[in-house]
């Protein structure tokens, strides 16, 4: 990876003017002592926070240095520091959050359709988060700082510039309502304020890029906007890489660095994952995270492809933490280890799940990943599935099997696409309004919309090709279906309707009524190589866990695919990643087992590592000639044995992230 770092730190500092002494214990040696030791690479140090504090010593901007910082040569020293130990430092700066411009300069911040300021963070003040426009002087403004900051560092030693918090706004301040006008779009129209903000966005990235590069060519540039997704794929030419902030404790939650890393992967850039050792959120001061939760997430990055970053705070003294760094230092050294076997590595996948994010609506600004995406993920880890997160734009002939979960709204170009697909041999399984025509016209799937189910909830019959191994009686569906006719289309497996719908006057105990046994309409059906599912049996994962839905994709994936790349005899707790180093001629395997417990009222995290012993698995290597199979963390060959295509091994301890090299 050329333009990353496996042990980067990002060590976040924002200040407030109230706290004095800024600075007053930082000593050059201890900081570079300390970030050499924790095995750390890579370091984001702060040019200026969300304060609106500068902690470098500004020749535009004097003014605009910290009131507090004892030595202003802060930043400067700490890239010498780090220089001299081989560690790179990205510089920090800060785009649409800044709390002297919120005090200073309202007439530079983004308006609502009522006039007023937008704070997308809804935290009460104090605070920094009202949104500033891009389209106002301030744009001026930033790239003078930037000129500033690059100009007093010396461009030969700026390795990078990180520049947080860019959004799309919906923005309707005087500025953009005249620049929209100019263009002839509709302001009143909050789809088309939010189009042009994503036009207006990608050109100051494009613009600013320039910018930095003319300065500093050989600094990296990412702009982050606390997710990667298909709304921002835009602008990725004018990003020498991503870095996915996915803190699971802080509100991004366990099921998203998974979703996101899957996607990020597949967008031709080098990806870093971004954690914290915050037990909770971003300053979160005098905070540890259980190590066994800090592993994992680093762990998990590598077997995603990605290098690793750590979140940390700077203390206001200037002093880093002991412990924190004998924290990070634990992980790091891990890392460390494994770094050989990640370069250049890239996924052995088989199925392509389509991203839903691309098809949400024009009026909707969402950062969230869909329900549906994220039962679709925990499902297929689950099964040990490998598998990527695509967009419409990229080859479906990479992959035996193409999902899409629930909501992936079809047009023209995706049909014929999938139609494509599917002539030269390809699968798809589809759920619920997924390419499914509301008109009544005939869909991939050979099957016809009828309507929405009237029951919200109704049940399906297990039989011997789906549900094969439940007993054969009705199971309960969580969330309303649709009624399809099976055309064309085989049955594979029926709904059972209830007695009634719980509406009006009728209703039976706590939740539904049960089954009448009456069939209904079919529950899932195949159609020339397309399996379709009629309820949103994805999001009915992500929303209750039920096994069932779990069991009933199974059986479908097992009809459409051939040769599982990965199986094993372990629980479903198990991640298993397959990724490939072409040039060294091996595969490796990560196996992680880390259990996520629910223990606060707030936030998933885990303190325990549950080791698993002599599990088997089986690893599709047709066309290969084995020579070893070894793990890499424990230094020992395995024996293997051949199965057709498949080759066989035993694992005799999983102790939280094994590696294994296949040669």
């Amino acid at each position: 990876m050329s333009s990353i770092s496996y042990r980067q730190v990002h060590l976040d500092f924002h200040t407030s003017e109230y706290i004095p002494e800024i600075g007053k214990e930082f000593n050059m040696e201890e900081f570079g002592n300390t970030l050499a030791k924790a095995n750390v690479n890579s370091i984001t140090c702060f040019g200026r926070c969300h304060h609106g504090w500068l902690y470098y010593p500004s020749r535009k901007f004097p003014e605009l240095i910290h009131p507090g910082l004892k030595n202003h040569n802060l930043l400067l020293e700490q890239i010498k520091a780090c220089h001299k130990r081989g560690i790179r430092v990205p510089i920090y700066t800060t785009a649409q959050w800044d709390g002297r411009i919120m005090r200073e300069h309202p007439e530079w911040l983004s308006l609502d359709e009522n006039g007023e300021y937008i704070d997308t963070q809804h935290v009460p003040a104090p605070h920094f988060y009202n949104t500033i426009c891009l389209n106002s002087g301030y744009r001026q403004f930033f790239k003078e700082h930037l000129e500033d900051m690059i100009e007093v560092a010396g461009p030969e030693n700026v390795d990078g510039i990180f520049i947080d918090i860019l959004f799309h706004v919906d923005c309707k301040c005087p500025q953009c309502t005249a620049k929209m006008e100019e263009l002839g779009m509709d302001v009143e129209s909050k789809s088309q304020r939010l189009k042009y903000a994503g036009q207006m966005l990608d050109k100051f990235k494009e613009e600013i890029t320039a910018f930095i590069q003319g300065m500093a060519p050989d600094a990296t540039v990412f702009y982050n906007s606390s997710h990667i997704g298909p709304a921002y794929k835009n602008s990725f030419k004018d990003y020498s890489h991503l870095e996915l902030e996915s803190l699971p404790s802080g509100g991004w939650g366990y099921d998203h660095f998974p979703a996101t890393s899957r996607y990020a992967r597949m967008l031709g850039k080098d990806i870093i994952g971004m954690t914290g050792k915050f037990h909770t959120y971003w300053g979160d001061f005098h905070s540890l995270k259980n190590k066994a939760a800090l592993e994992l997430e680093c762990n998990n990055m590598l077997a995603m492809g990605a290098g690793c970053s750590i979140g940390d705070q700077l203390h206001p003294s200037g002093r880093l933490s002991k412990a924190a760094y004998d924290l990070i230092g634990s992980v790091y050294e891990g890392v460390k280890q494994k770094e050989p076997y990640c370069h250049g590595a890239k996924a052995r996948t088989e199925i392509g799940v389509f991203n839903p994010e691309e098809f949400y609506p024009d009026d909707s600004y969402d950062l969230s990943i869909s329900p549906s995406l994220i039962g679709t993920v925990r499902m297929l880890q689950e099964m040990s599935y490998q598998f990527d997160i695509i967009d419409t734009e990229m080859d479906f002939s990479a992959y035996k099997v193409l999902i899409l979960p629930d909501c992936i709204y079809g047009n023209e170009k995706l049909e014929g696409l999938l139609k494509e697909y599917l002539a030269s041999g390809g699968k798809v399984l589809g759920s619920y309004e997924s390419c499914l025509k509301k008109d009544g016209s005939e869909s991939i799937y050979g099957v016809t919309y009828k309507e929405e189910s009237p029951y919200y909830r109704e049940f399906v019959m297990p039989n011997e090709r789906i549900g094969k191994e439940l007993p054969k009686e009705e199971f309960v569906m969580y969330l309303r279906g649709l009624d399809v006719d099976a055309k064309d289309a085989q049955v594979l497996m029926d709904k059972i309707k209830p007695y009634f719908d719980r509406a009006g006057e009728k209703f039976c105990s706590h939740q539904h009524a049960p089954s009448s046994g009456i069939t209904g309409y079919p529950a899932a059906t195949i159609y020339h190589g397309a399996v379709y599912f009629s309820h949103p049996i994805f999001r009915c994962y992500r929303k209750n866990a039920a096994s069932w839905c779990k069991a009933m994709v199974k059986d479908a994936l097992e009809i459409l695919l051939e040769d599982k790349l990965v199986s094993h005899t372990g629980p479903s707790t198990i991640m298993a990643a397959l990724n490939c180093q072409e040039k060294e001629e091996r595969d490796i395997l990560h196996i992680l087992h880390y259990i996520t417990e629910k223990r606060s009222e707030d936030i998933y995290t885990l303190e325990d590592v549950i080791p698993l012993y002599n599990t088997e698995f089986k690893v599709y290597e047709e066309g290969k000639e084995i020579c070893t199979v070894r793990n890499i963390i424990r230094d020992e060959k395995l024996e293997f044995s051949r199965e057709g295509g498949y080759i066989r091994f035993i694992v005799p301890l999983i102790e939280g992230h094994e590696m294994i090299e296949i040669s």
